[in-house]
Parts: C-alpha cells; structure tokens; sequence
C-alpha cells in the first residue's frame, strides 16, 4: 500500500456482541489486535441490520476517519469484481482510496504461503450448503486444505468459510482460547430476489473461549 497501517476496522452485531458474519467473540478481536499493535474501531450494527443501515454507518465512520486524515482503504479481497466495485463506489465519494494487496494473486498459492509465513487460523463458520460440520473448528492446515471439495476455494473467497487468525509473525504473543459449542443457524438471503425472499442459508458457528492469562 505504500502507508504505513494505521487503524483496523471490523462489524460488530451488537446483538450478540460479536463480530458480524465470523460470530467471534469482541473479547478474543480485541486480544487479537492488542497482539497485532493496531487499534480497531467496531461499526455497531444491530442483530439484523439492512444494508441500508450498514451503509448508513459505514458512511459515518468514513467520514469521521476522512476528516482525521485517513486516504486510504485495504481490503483482503482475491477476485470478486461486485465486491471491488461495491467498496470503490461506496468509498469514492469520500475522497477514500481502495488499497487491494492480494488482487487476482492465487488462492491455492496465497494459503500455502500463509501457512508457510508461520501464520495460524481457525475455522469459525462454514457456508453449510458447501461444507459438512467437521470443517468448522479445524486449524488451517495443508490438510484443510486436502479435504475441501473442489468447488470451495482454499481460501473462502466466495464465503465458503471464515477464520481466526491467532498467531503469526506480526502477532507480539499467541491469542490463547478453547473451542465451544457448535451451533447451526439460518439467515435470510440478502442476494435473493423478493420472490424468494424467505429462501434462508445455513451456517455452522464454532464459539471459541478466550482464555484468561
């Protein structure tokens, strides 16, 4: 990016008080990017929020970071145009640019250099029409990897999974937990059309427990 990082931000269902999509816990993102170095500022969203509230809140923080100097976004996305396109549009208007460091690299390489960085991750949630429940809970590894089907990207690019990165070579210490319960739930499409509307996706959660130094 040519910038030095200056400020990470995530989505907080404030419902659950854990961070949206991942179902992770707020205490093990703050241990997270305590272990990082960076400070994180949450969007506080509401247990179902719209993504004319999303965008409503969104639009206010950038402001907010705009107007204490901020130029510049980063993102992790591979090769999803919509989702580039989305972030550019939403962020222009602000004067904001879009930073994409990994941009058409590929997955399968981008995870085997991930792993061999020395960074470590955990499964949290799994898209349920493409993965069983045995895949979440599981440590990244090369046999993570072996056992996804080959119609799910190796690095869940298109949602098929999401992780918790827990130590690595930018982490000052480990980020200590346990696993939790599984928990399977259903939420309503956002990408359907109103005829069905009610079509729901099915997710698998694992909870993970911070542990207490």
């Amino acid at each position: 990016m040519g910038q030095p990082i200056g400020r990470l931000v995530t989505s907080i269902n404030t419902h659950y008080d854990r961070v949206s999509m991942h179902g992770l816990r707020r205490a093990l993102l703050l241990k997270q990017v305590e272990a990082i170095g960076l400070p994180v500022t949450t969007i506080e969203l509401p247990e179902q929020p719209t993504m004319e509230i999303y965008n409503a809140e969104m639009g206010r923080l950038v402001a907010l970071l705009k107007s204490q100097g901020y130029s510049h976004c980063g993102f992790g996305d591979i090769f999803l145009e919509d989702l580039r396109s989305y972030r550019e549009e939403k962020l222009a208007p602000h004067g904001i640019r879009c930073s994409f460091p990994l941009w058409k690299r590929d997955t399968r390489e981008l995870i085997q250099e991930f792993l061999q960085l020395g960074f470590k991750a955990v499964v949290v949630c799994i898209n349920a029409q493409l993965l069983d429940e045995s895949f979440v809970g599981r440590e990244i590894d090369s046999g993570f990897i072996e056992d996804l089907p080959p119609n799910v990207d190796p690095c869940g690019e298109n949602g098929e999974f999401h992780t918790f990165c827990y130590d690595g070579p930018i982490f000052s210490n480990p980020v200590k937990f346990t696993l939790g319960e599984k928990v399977y739930r259903e939420y309503k499409n956002p990408s359907q059309e109103t005829s069905c509307a009610n079509e729901a996706m099915g997710f698998w959660f694992c909870d993970l427990l911070p542990v207490e130094e």
